[in-house]
């Protein structure tokens, strides 16, 4: 370990972590050593209270991605939003079938509105009435044709 040590410049801080192309033309020449061994040499690490090194790799294959061009946000994977709502619903016990909130708000129903149920393999769909009308003179024009 000693030798590797002496053969190998190693950044001094973690604070200097290499990006870009200083990070792909320092390991250039560094491809026949560990990964971990890359990711110290290039900055990604700590080191502890105790004096033990940690090795950052899913820093240093971040950074590596993206002096390669790729870019992963991790942080923010849904761009701020909040979780966003599956508009699918299970029958309950008592046979009932529950719409959140966001769902309905989301197709833009008001209370009052009337649907027309249509039963379909392994699906319902519900139609508003005034969207039901519609489908229909949409379904019997292409009749015509």
């Amino acid at each position: 370990m000693q030798s590797l040590n002496n053969s190998v410049e190693s950044v001094e801080s973690a604070s200097n972590r290499l990006t870009g192309e200083t990070l792909l033309q320092k390991l250039n020449g560094l491809m026949h050593l560990p990964e971990r061994e890359l990711a110290r040499i290039s900055g990604y690490y700590t080191v502890t209270k105790t004096n033990q090194t940690c090795i950052n790799l899913s820093d240093f294959y971040d950074a590596l991605l993206a002096a390669k061009g790729l870019f992963l946000d991790r942080e923010n994977p849904k761009n701020g939003l909040a979780r966003q709502p599956k508009h699918r619903v299970k029958v309950d016990n008592n046979g009932q079938i529950t719409i959140c909130a966001s769902q309905i708000q989301a197709m833009g129903l008001k209370p009052g509105d009337q649907f027309e149920i249509e039963l379909g393999y392994k699906q319902i769909s519900l139609f508003r009435l005034e969207d039901t009308q519609s489908k229909q003179s949409i379904q019997a024009g292409e009749r015509e044709t």
